[in-house]
């Protein structure tokens, strides 16, 4: 059922507390983290605790959680003073585009000059 944690998620089991993850804010709807495999100096995801398996679902199901992802960003990007600089806030949508989890969840990537087009 959309929303609903599933047994089988990586982010849900992050969640859960049953997977480790260098946390660096937590909120009611949110929880951010460290990625593993860092693209910048600064690389945290930031994942809804609902389960959806990308942004477009979660946001036409719950924009106020959508909503709270990209606030988060902000907030985030403020503590790792990488705000005054710039940042970039990416979603990928399914495995063309490089997404591996399929739980939304965005990356908020700074903290080295990030050209445009990326990658």
């Amino acid at each position: 059922m959309a929303g609903e944690p599933q047994a089988d998620c990586l982010f849900c089991k992050i969640v859960a507390g049953t997977v480790p993850a260098t946390v660096v804010r937590e909120t009611g709807t949110t929880v951010a983290f460290r990625d593993i495999n860092p693209q910048a100096p600064t690389h945290i995801l930031i994942i809804p605790k609902v389960h959806y398996p990308d942004a477009a679902s979660l946001t036409a199901a719950e924009p106020g959680i959508a909503a709270d992802l990209l606030r988060e960003a902000g907030e985030i990007a403020a503590e790792e003073k990488i705000d005054g600089h710039g940042y970039r806030v990416v979603f990928n949508t399914g495995a063309g585009a490089g997404q591996t989890v399929f739980h939304a969840h965005a990356h908020l990537l700074g903290g080295r000059g990030l050209e445009w087009p990326p990658g």
